[in-house]
Formats: structure tokens, C-alpha cells, sequence
């Protein structure tokens, strides 16, 4: 029998091939680069083809290199699942930085009272995610983004969204109807650049020039901008929900059902399991306790 290659090396041949670059693939696996080209290296010499197509920058898999690395990820996940399943480790959950710094930080402390043997972590990632590679057991996300193959999905609700401002700003600059907003000082945030535009779809107020004077990074940033009274920010409600309760903010034309809904998205391997069971639970539940203002 033909001796089989080195399963250090199919590992870091399939990270290369992955992110295309040996050093993003050093990275991840905490070894040098150098270590990545040997294994690289001898890989080829033990399979007798060439896998990868060097360049300066990037490191393109050949054909053969690419029928290899799509069964490798296969393997990889299938052997990452079954070992899971086995021993399941700390629960992780993923979602946005304003989500965790606005929402679940203040929430997470009832969860751990209920729940004190579940040991929970955190990714704070709003995008695309791999639930073995990215380790991650629960994400909540926004419906516009594709879930990852085999997701078990919740529905967790339309988002509803509105302009917030702080007491002393509406006292200044008095706000009833959504066309005192066109004199407003508007805050926007990169992160959902056409916020203003989907409230005003919602509102059926597209008719108005409303344009952020200034944009923030994060949702977060945003809205601390608004609590120091910098003008009025466009957010979700869940994400002010207790400033407004603790009248830090205000919201003077109440909030409207945005065109997005929230979800999470459940690791497969890890549905049903009773941890991951009593987060899920109490995330549906906690969303649908949001204080009013």
C-alpha cells in the first residue's frame, strides 16, 4: 500500500487552500511560515502533484488542489461534528459588538442565575460564520444574511426600528412629526449606512430629505453619540430599549417594523442538546420582554 500522507500536513494544505495565503494559514494554525511550506512541500511529493499555484501574495489551488481541499474541509467538519457530539464544549455565542455590549451584557447575568452550570462564550462577528471552523454553538443574526449549511433557524421577530434622541436635545429642538426631522442633527453609522431610508419606507415618510450629518462605526458608538446629545440616531429598538426605560433616551415618533426580521442560527450538531436548549430558550424569551419606553 502507498503510504498515506501526513494528517498535519492535509490540515494545513486545506487552511492554505482555504484562505488562499500560507501566511493567513500560519496564522491560524499558530506555526511559521516556514513550517507551512515544508508541510506544503511534502505533501506534493508524497501525492506527486502539484497543489498549489505560488505567488507572490497568494497561493491558488491547482485543479487537483482544489478537489482535495473541498474533500479535505468535508472530512475535517465530519470529524470535528462527531467529536462534538461526544464532548460538547462551552456553548459560544456570536452576534454584533452593539448587540453584546447593548443587549446581552446587561441581560446575560439572569441567564447564569438560571443556568449557573452552563458555561457560555463569545464571538462578536456579524457575518458570514462556519459553526466548526468558527467554533461558534448560536449566533443571532439579521435575516438579510445567508445562514450557514444545516443552520437550524428561529425566528426571533420583526426588528423594529426609529429615531432616538436624548431628553435634553428634543427639549432644545422639539420633535412630533417626522418632517421636524429634516432640520434635525442626523446620526448615522456605517455599519447600516440606508437605515434612515428603511425607517422612512416603513414610516411612508420616503418623501423627506434625511441625511446623517455624521456617521459612526458601530450601532453602539452611535448611540452613545445620541445619549451625549448630538442629534437624533436612527436604531433598532432593541438596542435602546433599556436608555429609553432609564430615560437616558427618548423616542419621539415611537418605533415602526423595519424591512428586516432577527433569527438565530443553531449549530446543527448542537440542536437539542439541553445547554444549547436553555440559551435558545432564553434568548426567544428575553426578545420578547424588550422593556418600552
Amino acid at each position: 500500500m502507498r503510504p498515506l500522507p501526513s494528517l498535519n500536513a492535509l490540515k494545513v494544505f486545506e487552511a492554505v487552500a482555504r484562505h488562499r495565503s500560507m501566511t493567513r494559514a500560519a496564522e491560524e494554525l499558530c506555526v511559521t511560515h516556514g513550517a507551512v511550506s515544508r508541510h506544503i512541500r511534502s505533501l506534493e511529493e508524497t501525492l506527486g502533484v502539484l497543489l498549489l499555484s505560488r505567488g507572490a501574495r497568494t497561493s491558488e489551488p491547482t485543479m487537483e488542489g482544489a478537489r482535495l481541499a473541498e474533500g479535505l474541509a468535508s472530512a475535517f467538519a465530519l470529524i470535528e461534528t462527531s467529536i462534538e457530539r461526544v464532548r460538547p464544549g462551552p456553548l459560544t455565542l456570536s452576534c454584533s459588538s452593539s448587540i453584546m455590549m447593548e443587549w446581552i451584557i446587561p441581560r446575560i447575568g439572569r441567564f447564569h442565575a438560571r443556568h449557573p452550570h452552563v458555561e457560555v462564550q463569545f464571538n462578536m462577528n456579524y457575518d458570514r460564520i462556519d459553526f466548526m471552523r468558527d467554533k461558534i454553538s448560536i449566533a443571532i443574526r439579521a435575516s438579510v444574511i445567508e445562514p450557514p449549511p444545516g443552520a437550524v433557524i428561529r425566528d426571533l421577530g420583526a426588528e423594529e426600528i426609529g429615531p432616538v434622541c436624548a431628553p435634553s436635545y428634543l427639549a432644545q429642538y422639539p420633535i412630533s412629526d417626522p418632517a421636524d426631522l429634516v432640520d434635525a442633527a442626523l446620526l448615522g453609522t456605517r455599519t447600516r449606512a440606508q437605515a434612515f431610508a428603511e425607517w422612512q419606507a416603513a414610516a411612508g415618510c420616503e418623501a423627506l430629505a434625511l441625511e446623517p450629518r455624521s456617521s459612526f462605526a458601530h450601532f453602539y458608538l452611535l448611540i452613545q453619540a445620541a445619549i451625549f446629545g448630538l442629534g437624533v440616531a436612527m436604531v433598532p429598538q432593541m438596542l435602546v430599549a433599556d436608555h429609553i426605560a432609564s430615560k437616558r433616551l427618548v423616542a419621539p415618533l415611537g418605533f415602526c417594523q423595519g424591512p428586516r426580521r432577527l433569527v438565530l442560527w443553531i449549530a446543527p450538531h448542537l440542536a437539542g442538546h439541553p445547554d444549547t436548549l436553555a440559551l435558545e430558550r432564553w434568548l426567544i424569551r428575553e426578545m420578547r420582554v424588550l422593556p418600552q419606553g
